[in-house]
């Protein structure tokens, strides 16, 4: 069943039902386009824990890598964490079939 930010009830439920039940983020989540709104609705429950880790995991370790280009300090841990996947999961960095070649 999808929510919209409209039909959102207003109550003190509602914000309980959020990881965190803080008022304020209730008020921010509001304020975002529909379609994003809806989103971080469903992120929020307590029930989507198992997609929040993994998400904000992978967000944290992108983050680190595009930070890594302008941090001279993160380049070794980089090149480092590149080394391992060379070594271990080599398929990882082969091209892929899925078309994003730039030929």
């Amino acid at each position: 069943m999808s929510v919209t930010l409209d039909e959102r009830p207003k109550t003190k439920d509602a914000t309980s039902q959020m990881a965190g039940g803080d008022p304020r983020l209730d008020k921010l989540v509001d304020r975002l386009p529909p379609r994003m709104g809806e989103t971080v609705t469903y992120l929020l429950k307590p029930s989507s824990r198992w997609v929040r880790i993994p998400s904000g995991t992978l967000l944290v370790a992108g983050g680190v890598a595009l930070l890594a280009e302008d941090v001279p300090a993160l380049r070794s841990s980089r090149a480092k964490v590149l080394d391992w996947i060379e070594r271990k999961k080599p398929h990882w960095l082969e091209p892929s079939a899925s078309g994003n070649d730039q030929t």
